[in-house]
């Protein structure tokens, strides 16, 4: 199908090239969310291979006439990322219950997900024009995927890069599997003193620092830049910094040494302080983003005039009763979710299913317009809100209420990623109407991927041990989060104390004019310091690099080789797992 230009653009191509990258990107990026607990945006590769691809291949190899357009390319991007927008939303609310040790039913959680990524884009489509043509929102990601999409001739060599980067990690991943090489490499102490020797009180004691050699973390710190110190200066601070101080005070157990004066350290002080930390952070951008919500209110009713003067450009967008049967659908398989959940009660499901889907329609709003401004999203504080509404409404019952919290997560996730995708097609002059449908036409595909790399990476840890979790190589951080404010709520229990000086923390960290500050120190916190270490020397490296060859080099070096980091570790550790299941978990 091609645009009234003549160009190529949604076309089967792009439609099979769009749907295998996206399953591919969230796959890995599953991983990386369990790793370092935020997710990553696969716009920027999908478009990158997509040149190499579709006009690399198709239009050289195989001589397809105009194969490879910048608006077919855009196609292509636009379903690889909205595929992967299951990414996030997924990993940072199921694996919670796995964590909990709650009974659920994959086939629950793949269709809440379902149903959350509908959602999202049809609550978000209306607000098309009225943002990005009226408003002219910035849409950060958007402008830079525009940018990459508009020089199709360096798309072949960033593709040749991203294969470097690629073969590279799965080198370093397989030796450090395989022990060849030590998976961490122990720098030192940087205090006085030795945890092994730690007389636990009256001294400054080091924990230890390490650095895991892991080409995913490097990669992640090399795309984040500057932006990303954040979350590395965190780390410092937890480890380096409060864990010496909290032994040095003897707030430990005197006699606890080595190993367990670590395990004394991060579950007595460092995860729910760092939990209080996240919680804050996150719920400080809700409040911070509610001139985003009366902006995105008003855009909504504007949008609502536009519709009904007959706006000449009507024809761009998919037709309203489309978007009307999407979000009927959407909300009856919620409802069905809700019923399933709560074995019947149809007045619970229905409580929760109108609850639900208020709160994911502002939640969608708040994140697009806050995505629009700043290229940030509060999916997280969004997730702890509707899952805390979910445990009150349906009376603590946690699988219901994560599982809703997924519904949100991927909604809200959905509703920025289609925005983004649509300020890019806006900008390389796509038709609206055709990258709305084919986001509509895979809306499906991410959730049942994502869910099921949830529970490969959960079953496939080593000598049969669970995967991921505290303690592991995949911390889980956001999950693990979730997994202590539900144990808190249900059980009374919880480390009140420490949840309000770490929320008072974290919502203090708001103020600084730096965007998600608290959340990527509370989710600092809450990781090992080997992971938070590697992921800052990346950072650094990353702004050393672009500081002497420009930003340029940033674009056309930095980013590929870095997807390929992230991509070639993931791929692989993905790929060991299944052999260890297929090997009977030996």
């Amino acid at each position: 199908m091609s645009s009234p230009s003549g160009y190529r653009e949604l076309t089967f191509a792009a439609l099979a090239l769009g749907v295998i990258q996206g399953a591919v990107m969230t796959a890995s990026f599953v991983y990386i969310g369990l790793k370092l607990g935020f997710g990553l945006s696969g716009s920027t590769v999908a478009a990158i291979l997509g040149f190499a691809l579709l006009r690399g291949l198709g239009r050289g190899a195989l001589r397809i006439p105009g194969c490879g357009s910048i608006l077919e390319n855009n196609i292509n991007q636009t379903i690889a990322s909205g595929i992967n927008t299951a990414s996030s939303g997924v990993t940072f609310t199921f694996p919670a219950l796995l964590l909990l040790g709650a009974d659920y039913d994959v086939t629950t959680i793949i269709l809440a997900a379902i149903a959350g990524s509908f959602m999202g884009i049809v609550i978000i489509v209306p607000l098309r024009k009225q943002m990005i043509e009226i408003e002219r929102l910035k849409f950060p990601s958007g402008i830079a995927v525009a940018t990459i999409l508009k020089s199709p001739g360096a798309g072949s060599a960033k593709a040749v890069r991203l294969g470097i980067g690629f073969a590279i990690a799965v080198v370093v991943t397989l030796l450090t599997t395989f022990e060849v090489l030590p998976d961490t490499l122990n720098i030192g102490s940087w205090f006085i003193g030795d945890p092994a020797e730690a007389s636990g009180a009256g001294g400054i004691v080091a924990l230890g620092t390490a650095l895991s050699l892991s080409m995913a973390n490097f990669g992640a710190g090399l795309l984040s830049g500057k932006g990303g110190l954040p979350f590395a200066l965190g780390g410092a601070l937890a480890w380096w910094v409060i864990a010496p101080f909290v032994v040095g005070q003897g707030w430990v157990p005197s006699e606890v040494r080595g190993q367990a004066l670590w395990g004394a350290v991060y579950g007595g002080s460092l995860r729910p302080v760092g939990i209080g930390v996240l919680i804050g952070g996150a719920l400080a951008g809700v409040v911070a983003s509610y001139p985003a919500l009366k902006g995105a209110i008003k855009a909504l009713r504007a949008a609502a005039k536009l519709a009904k003067k007959g706006d000449a450009s009507a024809n761009d967008e998919l037709p309203p009763k489309v978007l009307s049967i999407g979000m009927v659908g959407s909300f009856l398989a919620l409802f069905a979710v809700a019923m399933l959940g709560s074995e019947g009660a149809f007045s619970t499901a229905l409580s929760v299913a109108v609850a639900g889907t208020i709160w994911l329609a502002l939640a969608g709003l708040i994140v697009a317009q806050a995505t629009g401004a700043t290229d940030i999203s509060p999916l997280s504080g969004l997730a702890l809100i509707a899952v805390t509404l979910m445990l009150a409404i349906t009376a603590n019952n946690v699988p219901l209420a994560v599982t809703i919290g997924v519904t949100v997560c991927v909604a809200t996730n959905q509703c920025a990623d289609m925005m983004g995708d649509l300020k890019t097609g806006h900008l390389v002059g796509a038709i609206p109407r055709k990258q709305q449908l084919a986001q509509f036409m895979v809306a499906w595909v991410g959730p049942s991927i994502a869910v099921g790399t949830v529970l490969l990476l959960w079953a496939g840890g080593p000598d049969g041990a669970n995967g991921f979790g505290p303690g592991t190589a995949l911390p889980a951080p956001q999950a693990g989060a979730l997994q202590g404010m539900v144990e808190g709520v249900v059980s009374g229990n919880a480390p009140v104390d420490k949840y309000v000086s770490g929320a008072a923390i974290g919502g203090a960290l708001a103020l600084f004019p730096i965007s998600g500050l608290g959340v990527l120190v509370g989710l600092a916190m809450y990781l090992p310091f080997d992971i938070t270490l590697g992921y800052g020397i990346g950072c650094l490296a990353s702004m050393g690099l672009e500081k002497k060859n420009g930003r340029r080099f940033y674009g056309d070096i930095i980013v590929p080789v870095a997807a390929g980091f992230i991509i070639g570790e993931a791929l692989t550790s993905l790929t060991m797992a299944m052999i260890t299941l297929a090997g009977g978990g030996s």
